[in-house]
Protein backbone atom coordinates (compact mmCIF):
# COMPACT_ATOMS: atom_id res chain seq x y z
CA UNK A 1 0.00 0.00 0.00
CA UNK A 2 0.82 3.57 -0.97
CA UNK A 3 2.72 5.36 2.34
CA UNK A 4 0.25 8.66 1.57
CA UNK A 5 -2.75 8.51 3.01
CA UNK A 6 -5.10 8.96 -0.39
CA UNK A 7 -8.19 11.00 -0.57
CA UNK A 8 -11.17 9.20 -2.30
CA UNK A 9 -11.27 9.50 -5.87
CA UNK A 10 -14.13 12.59 -5.30
CA UNK A 11 -11.52 14.13 -3.39
CA UNK A 12 -8.90 14.56 -6.07
CA UNK A 13 -11.08 17.35 -8.07
CA UNK A 14 -11.94 18.45 -4.40
CA UNK A 15 -8.44 19.39 -3.46
CA UNK A 16 -7.46 20.80 -6.52
CA UNK A 17 -10.40 23.15 -7.41
CA UNK A 18 -10.57 24.19 -3.61
CA UNK A 19 -7.47 25.74 -3.83
CA UNK A 20 -7.48 26.71 -7.09
CA UNK A 21 -10.59 28.21 -7.32
CA UNK A 22 -9.58 31.19 -4.65
CA UNK A 23 -7.34 32.42 -7.29
CA UNK A 24 -9.52 32.75 -9.83
CA UNK A 25 -9.34 36.85 -10.22
CA UNK A 26 -5.70 36.50 -9.42
CA UNK A 27 -4.96 34.09 -12.25
CA UNK A 28 -7.52 35.84 -14.48
CA UNK A 29 -5.14 38.91 -14.31
CA UNK A 30 -2.28 37.09 -14.81
CA UNK A 31 -3.73 35.97 -18.18
CA UNK A 32 -4.41 39.70 -19.06
CA UNK A 33 -1.03 40.42 -18.10
CA UNK A 34 1.14 38.01 -19.71
CA UNK A 35 -1.28 38.12 -23.32
CA UNK A 36 -0.30 42.09 -22.78
CA UNK A 37 3.37 41.44 -22.45
CA UNK A 38 3.05 39.95 -26.10
CA UNK A 39 3.30 43.15 -27.80
CA UNK A 40 7.06 44.18 -25.90
CA UNK A 41 8.14 40.70 -28.48
CA UNK A 42 9.26 41.72 -31.81
CA UNK A 43 6.30 41.22 -34.61
CA UNK A 44 8.29 38.25 -36.16
CA UNK A 45 8.53 35.85 -33.03
CA UNK A 46 4.89 37.30 -31.52
CA UNK A 47 3.34 34.25 -32.63
CA UNK A 48 5.85 32.16 -31.37
CA UNK A 49 5.73 33.45 -28.28
CA UNK A 50 1.83 33.42 -27.84
CA UNK A 51 2.37 29.70 -28.91
CA UNK A 52 4.29 29.36 -25.79
CA UNK A 53 2.21 31.60 -23.11
CA UNK A 54 -0.94 29.92 -23.29
CA UNK A 55 -3.53 29.14 -20.40
CA UNK A 56 -3.45 25.78 -19.96
CA UNK A 57 -1.01 24.88 -17.96
CA UNK A 58 -1.67 24.02 -13.68
CA UNK A 59 0.41 27.52 -13.47
CA UNK A 60 1.88 25.95 -9.85
CA UNK A 61 4.39 28.03 -9.27
CA UNK A 62 2.39 31.49 -9.58
CA UNK A 63 -0.45 29.80 -7.44
CA UNK A 64 2.72 29.72 -4.40
CA UNK A 65 3.01 33.47 -5.45
CA UNK A 66 -0.23 34.40 -4.98
CA UNK A 67 -1.10 31.39 -2.17
CA UNK A 68 2.47 33.07 -0.02
CA UNK A 69 1.65 36.82 -0.30
CA UNK A 70 -2.37 35.98 0.17
CA UNK A 71 -3.80 38.67 2.01
CA UNK A 72 -7.46 38.48 1.86
CA UNK A 73 -10.06 36.78 -0.75
CA UNK A 74 -10.38 38.74 -3.96
CA UNK A 75 -7.68 40.95 -3.30
CA UNK A 76 -5.53 41.40 -6.04
CA UNK A 77 -1.90 42.57 -6.17
CA UNK A 78 -0.45 44.11 -9.06
CA UNK A 79 3.26 43.66 -7.70
CA UNK A 80 2.52 39.87 -7.35
CA UNK A 81 0.85 39.83 -10.48
CA UNK A 82 4.15 41.01 -11.95
CA UNK A 83 6.25 38.79 -10.36
CA UNK A 84 3.96 35.59 -10.58
CA UNK A 85 4.34 36.55 -14.51
CA UNK A 86 8.15 36.62 -13.94
CA UNK A 87 8.56 33.29 -12.63
CA UNK A 88 5.86 31.81 -15.13
CA UNK A 89 7.97 32.91 -18.03
CA UNK A 90 10.70 31.40 -16.74
CA UNK A 91 9.37 28.20 -16.03
CA UNK A 92 7.96 28.30 -20.03
CA UNK A 93 10.91 28.94 -21.26
CA UNK A 94 12.66 25.85 -19.29
CA UNK A 95 9.76 23.84 -20.88
CA UNK A 96 10.51 24.87 -24.32
CA UNK A 97 14.46 23.72 -23.79
CA UNK A 98 13.48 20.61 -21.48
CA UNK A 99 11.08 18.98 -24.80
CA UNK A 100 13.72 19.59 -27.29
CA UNK A 101 16.12 17.72 -25.19
CA UNK A 102 13.64 15.17 -24.33
CA UNK A 103 12.33 15.00 -27.91
CA UNK A 104 8.94 15.16 -26.73
CA UNK A 105 5.83 15.87 -29.07
CA UNK A 106 3.59 16.65 -27.14
CA UNK A 107 2.84 19.51 -24.05
CA UNK A 108 0.03 21.02 -22.72
CA UNK A 109 -2.20 18.34 -25.56
CA UNK A 110 -0.82 20.00 -28.49
CA UNK A 111 2.73 19.85 -29.98
CA UNK A 112 5.26 21.28 -28.18
CA UNK A 113 7.31 24.28 -29.51
CA UNK A 114 10.00 22.34 -30.90
CA UNK A 115 8.07 19.85 -32.46
CA UNK A 116 5.54 23.44 -34.15
CA UNK A 117 9.02 25.71 -34.87
CA UNK A 118 12.13 23.08 -35.01
CA UNK A 119 14.60 22.72 -32.25
CA UNK A 120 16.83 25.58 -33.35
CA UNK A 121 13.92 28.01 -33.32
CA UNK A 122 12.89 27.04 -30.02
CA UNK A 123 15.78 27.43 -28.06
CA UNK A 124 16.16 30.81 -29.32
CA UNK A 125 12.46 31.07 -28.49
CA UNK A 126 12.94 29.85 -24.59
CA UNK A 127 16.19 32.27 -24.33
CA UNK A 128 13.78 35.36 -25.53
CA UNK A 129 11.40 34.07 -23.05
CA UNK A 130 14.61 34.10 -20.62
CA UNK A 131 15.20 37.67 -21.22
CA UNK A 132 11.83 39.06 -21.41
CA UNK A 133 11.39 37.65 -17.57
CA UNK A 134 14.41 39.54 -16.23
CA UNK A 135 13.16 42.63 -18.34
CA UNK A 136 9.74 42.55 -16.16
CA UNK A 137 11.70 41.46 -13.06
CA UNK A 138 14.02 45.00 -13.81
CA UNK A 139 10.64 46.57 -13.08
CA UNK A 140 10.29 46.54 -9.69
CA UNK A 141 11.52 49.79 -7.94
CA UNK A 142 14.15 47.79 -6.06
CA UNK A 143 17.20 45.11 -7.44
CA UNK A 144 15.77 42.46 -4.85
CA UNK A 145 13.34 40.75 -7.11
CA UNK A 146 15.37 40.83 -10.49
CA UNK A 147 18.39 39.66 -8.33
CA UNK A 148 16.62 37.00 -6.90
CA UNK A 149 14.72 35.54 -10.01
CA UNK A 150 18.33 36.11 -12.40
CA UNK A 151 20.34 33.89 -9.34
CA UNK A 152 17.48 31.09 -9.61
CA UNK A 153 17.46 31.11 -13.29
CA UNK A 154 20.97 30.35 -13.19
CA UNK A 155 20.51 27.87 -10.89
CA UNK A 156 17.49 26.51 -12.83
CA UNK A 157 20.03 26.31 -15.81
CA UNK A 158 22.79 24.92 -13.97
CA UNK A 159 20.45 21.98 -12.79
CA UNK A 160 19.56 21.26 -16.35
CA UNK A 161 22.78 21.37 -17.67
CA UNK A 162 24.50 18.66 -14.32
CA UNK A 163 21.47 16.67 -15.70
CA UNK A 164 22.26 16.85 -19.53
CA UNK A 165 25.71 16.16 -18.88
CA UNK A 166 24.41 13.17 -16.84
CA UNK A 167 22.36 11.44 -19.74
CA UNK A 168 22.73 8.12 -20.96
CA UNK A 169 25.15 7.12 -17.95
CA UNK A 170 24.37 5.52 -14.66
CA UNK A 171 26.79 7.39 -12.69
CA UNK A 172 24.61 8.88 -10.69
CA UNK A 173 23.92 8.77 -7.08
CA UNK A 174 20.54 9.59 -5.04
CA UNK A 175 22.50 12.78 -3.89
CA UNK A 176 23.63 13.18 -7.46
CA UNK A 177 19.64 12.95 -8.20
CA UNK A 178 18.32 15.06 -4.78
CA UNK A 179 21.16 18.04 -5.85
CA UNK A 180 19.47 17.91 -9.87
CA UNK A 181 15.96 18.25 -8.58
CA UNK A 182 16.69 21.13 -5.66
CA UNK A 183 18.26 23.18 -8.45
CA UNK A 184 16.37 22.07 -11.53
CA UNK A 185 13.04 22.30 -9.80
CA UNK A 186 12.84 23.32 -6.24
CA UNK A 187 14.54 26.59 -7.10
CA UNK A 188 11.77 27.98 -9.08
CA UNK A 189 8.94 26.69 -6.43
CA UNK A 190 11.43 28.38 -3.86
CA UNK A 191 11.47 31.52 -5.31
CA UNK A 192 7.95 31.52 -6.29
CA UNK A 193 6.87 31.62 -2.21
CA UNK A 194 9.86 33.95 -1.82
CA UNK A 195 8.92 36.69 -3.57
CA UNK A 196 5.06 35.77 -2.52
CA UNK A 197 5.69 36.25 0.99
CA UNK A 198 8.04 39.14 0.63
CA UNK A 199 6.34 41.68 -1.96
CA UNK A 200 3.19 41.00 0.64
CA UNK A 201 4.76 42.66 3.33
CA UNK A 202 4.80 39.39 5.47
CA UNK A 203 7.47 39.29 8.38
CA UNK A 204 11.29 37.99 7.07
CA UNK A 205 11.17 35.09 9.25
CA UNK A 206 7.94 33.98 7.99
CA UNK A 207 9.19 34.68 4.40
CA UNK A 208 12.14 32.67 5.01
CA UNK A 209 9.66 29.72 5.96
CA UNK A 210 7.11 29.72 3.07
CA UNK A 211 10.27 29.33 0.89
CA UNK A 212 11.47 26.67 2.56
CA UNK A 213 7.74 25.29 2.30
CA UNK A 214 8.22 25.51 -1.53
CA UNK A 215 11.34 23.75 -1.50
CA UNK A 216 9.91 20.84 -0.45
CA UNK A 217 7.10 20.83 -1.99
CA UNK A 218 9.24 21.37 -5.47
CA UNK A 219 11.40 18.19 -4.90
CA UNK A 220 8.07 16.69 -3.83
CA UNK A 221 6.54 17.53 -7.26
CA UNK A 222 9.62 16.64 -9.08
CA UNK A 223 9.57 12.95 -7.85
CA UNK A 224 6.09 12.91 -8.11
CA UNK A 225 6.45 13.92 -11.91
CA UNK A 226 9.16 11.67 -12.32
CA UNK A 227 6.95 8.82 -11.24
CA UNK A 228 3.97 10.40 -14.09
CA UNK A 229 6.57 9.61 -16.90
CA UNK A 230 6.35 5.47 -15.71
CA UNK A 231 2.77 5.39 -14.73
CA UNK A 232 1.06 8.31 -16.06
CA UNK A 233 -1.63 8.25 -18.47
CA UNK A 234 -0.55 10.54 -21.82
CA UNK A 235 -3.86 11.52 -22.74
CA UNK A 236 -4.60 12.33 -18.95
CA UNK A 237 -1.16 14.07 -18.34
CA UNK A 238 -1.28 15.98 -21.40
CA UNK A 239 2.11 15.62 -22.24
CA UNK A 240 4.51 12.71 -24.07
CA UNK A 241 5.38 9.73 -21.22
CA UNK A 242 8.03 7.80 -21.22
CA UNK A 243 10.72 10.51 -22.30
CA UNK A 244 13.53 9.64 -19.30
CA UNK A 245 14.75 6.09 -20.37
CA UNK A 246 14.31 7.26 -23.68
CA UNK A 247 16.84 9.99 -23.11
CA UNK A 248 18.43 8.73 -20.75
CA UNK A 249 17.46 10.08 -17.90
CA UNK A 250 18.18 8.99 -14.51
CA UNK A 251 15.49 9.47 -12.51
CA UNK A 252 14.34 8.42 -8.87
CA UNK A 253 12.15 5.45 -10.34
CA UNK A 254 14.88 4.48 -12.40
CA UNK A 255 18.26 4.53 -9.63
CA UNK A 256 15.46 2.69 -7.33
CA UNK A 257 14.88 -0.23 -9.85
CA UNK A 258 18.51 0.12 -10.77
CA UNK A 259 19.53 -0.87 -7.08
CA UNK A 260 16.69 -4.08 -6.85
CA UNK A 261 17.20 -5.86 -9.67
CA UNK A 262 19.88 -8.51 -10.16
CA UNK A 263 22.78 -7.96 -11.89
CA UNK A 264 22.06 -9.10 -14.89
CA UNK A 265 18.39 -7.30 -15.36
CA UNK A 266 20.42 -4.12 -14.06
CA UNK A 267 22.58 -4.50 -16.63
CA UNK A 268 20.52 -4.52 -19.25
CA UNK A 269 18.35 -1.71 -17.52
CA UNK A 270 21.93 -0.35 -17.84
CA UNK A 271 22.43 -0.60 -21.26
CA UNK A 272 18.97 0.97 -22.37
CA UNK A 273 19.68 3.69 -20.23
CA UNK A 274 23.51 4.53 -22.22
CA UNK A 275 21.20 3.95 -25.34
CA UNK A 276 22.57 0.43 -26.26
CA UNK A 277 19.37 -1.63 -26.40
CA UNK A 278 15.93 0.19 -27.05
CA UNK A 279 14.07 1.05 -23.59
CA UNK A 280 11.61 -1.78 -22.66
CA UNK A 281 9.24 0.37 -20.43
CA UNK A 282 6.40 -2.27 -20.11
CA UNK A 283 8.82 -4.83 -18.46
CA UNK A 284 10.59 -2.36 -16.46
CA UNK A 285 6.53 -0.95 -15.30
CA UNK A 286 6.39 -4.59 -14.10
CA UNK A 287 9.38 -4.78 -12.09
CA UNK A 288 8.93 -1.25 -10.41
CA UNK A 289 5.58 -2.33 -9.44
CA UNK A 290 6.77 -5.88 -8.44
CA UNK A 291 9.88 -4.70 -6.42
CA UNK A 292 8.21 -1.70 -4.48
CA UNK A 293 9.87 0.87 -6.18
CA UNK A 294 6.45 2.51 -7.20
CA UNK A 295 5.66 2.51 -3.36
CA UNK A 296 9.12 3.89 -2.29
CA UNK A 297 8.93 6.75 -4.47
CA UNK A 298 5.49 7.70 -2.98
CA UNK A 299 7.03 7.34 0.03
CA UNK A 300 10.20 9.69 -0.44
CA UNK A 301 7.08 12.34 -1.84
CA UNK A 302 5.64 12.20 1.49
CA UNK A 303 9.17 12.79 3.42
CA UNK A 304 9.23 16.18 1.31
CA UNK A 305 5.78 16.78 1.92
CA UNK A 306 5.85 16.32 5.12
CA UNK A 307 8.81 18.69 5.58
CA UNK A 308 6.88 21.33 3.62
CA UNK A 309 4.17 21.03 6.85
CA UNK A 310 6.60 21.26 9.08
CA UNK A 311 8.12 24.17 7.72
CA UNK A 312 5.30 25.99 7.91
CA UNK A 313 4.58 24.73 11.46
CA UNK A 314 4.83 28.02 13.77
CA UNK A 315 2.78 30.32 11.55
CA UNK A 316 -1.00 28.96 11.93
CA UNK A 317 -1.69 32.19 12.14
CA UNK A 318 -0.80 33.73 8.94
CA UNK A 319 -3.29 34.00 6.00
CA UNK A 320 -1.41 31.97 2.99
CA UNK A 321 -0.07 28.85 5.66
CA UNK A 322 -3.76 26.93 5.09
CA UNK A 323 -3.92 27.95 1.65
CA UNK A 324 0.21 26.93 1.50
CA UNK A 325 -0.54 23.43 3.06
CA UNK A 326 -3.28 22.41 1.02
CA UNK A 327 -1.33 22.42 -1.89
CA UNK A 328 -0.04 18.80 -0.26
CA UNK A 329 -3.56 17.80 -0.40
CA UNK A 330 -3.39 18.77 -4.77
CA UNK A 331 -0.65 16.87 -4.74
CA UNK A 332 -1.41 13.99 -2.45
CA UNK A 333 -4.57 13.56 -4.70
CA UNK A 334 -2.25 13.62 -7.89
CA UNK A 335 -0.46 10.81 -6.80
CA UNK A 336 -3.46 9.19 -5.47
CA UNK A 337 -4.67 8.90 -8.88
CA UNK A 338 -1.62 7.14 -10.09
CA UNK A 339 -2.10 3.37 -11.04
CA UNK A 340 0.46 0.75 -10.40
CA UNK A 341 0.84 -1.48 -13.08
CA UNK A 342 0.22 -5.47 -12.47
Amino acid sequence: MSSVSSPPASAKTHAFAGVFSLLGPQMASLDQFLRGQLGAFEPEIRTMADYCIDTSGKRIRPALTFLSGWRQSGQVDPDLIRVAAVVELVHLATLVHDDIMDEAEVRRNRRTASREYGPTAAVLLGDALFAHALHLATEFPTTEVCAMVSASTRRVCAGEIVQTLRRGTTNITRADYERIVDLKTAELFRVSCFLGARLAGYPMEFVDAASRFGRHLGIAYQMYDDLVDFFGEEKRIGKTLGTDLASGKLTLPLLLLLERLSASEAAALAAEIKGENPPQLARHLQQMTELGVFDAVVAAVQIEIDAATAALRDWQSQPPTPLLVGLCDVLQAQVAGLHRHG
